[in-house]
């Protein structure tokens, strides 16, 4: 059977983009909690949801630019340099958002969801327009 031969074949470079693209999710994570001044996963635990959709919004606003690279990538090497600056564009995005909201840290301890959704709202739209450059 051919597309058993194919499989076989394409398999192991398959295996090696999901171990990259879940290891740089992972490291975005990783970053994206030692940069918020609230504790993302001691809040989540505790029932805070503004805090679970900001930071769900702020992995897809990752992971849409990653997927995006990955399906158009020429080398691994290239899907990781281009997760930098995924990586980067959410980190400025949620700086700007603590300027532009100071209050933001106290909103999300607080479970204020309207906080939570924005910060979450902001990294996934900013995350769709770096995701659609990453394809020029």
């Amino acid at each position: 059977m051919p597309e058993l031969s194919w499989l076989a074949a394409a398999f192991p470079n398959f295996v090696r983009y999901v171990v990259t693209g879940f290891a740089l999710a992972g490291l975005f994570l990783w970053i994206y909690v030692l940069v918020t001044p609230w504790r993302e996963f001691a809040l989540i635990r505790a029932g805070n949801s503004a805090a679970a959709i900001a930071m769900i919004g702020a992995l897809l606003g990752f992971c849409l630019p990653l997927a995006n690279t990955i399906a158009h990538s020429s080398s691994l090497t290239d899907v990781v340099l281009w997760s930098l600056v995924a990586l980067l564009v959410q980190v400025g995005v949620h700086i700007v958002l603590r300027l532009l909201m100071p209050q933001l840290r106290q909103a999300i301890e607080a479970n204020e969801a309207a906080s939570g959704i924005t910060a979450g709202g902001f990294a996934l739209s900013f995350g769709l327009i770096n995701a659609a450059c990453l394809t020029t």
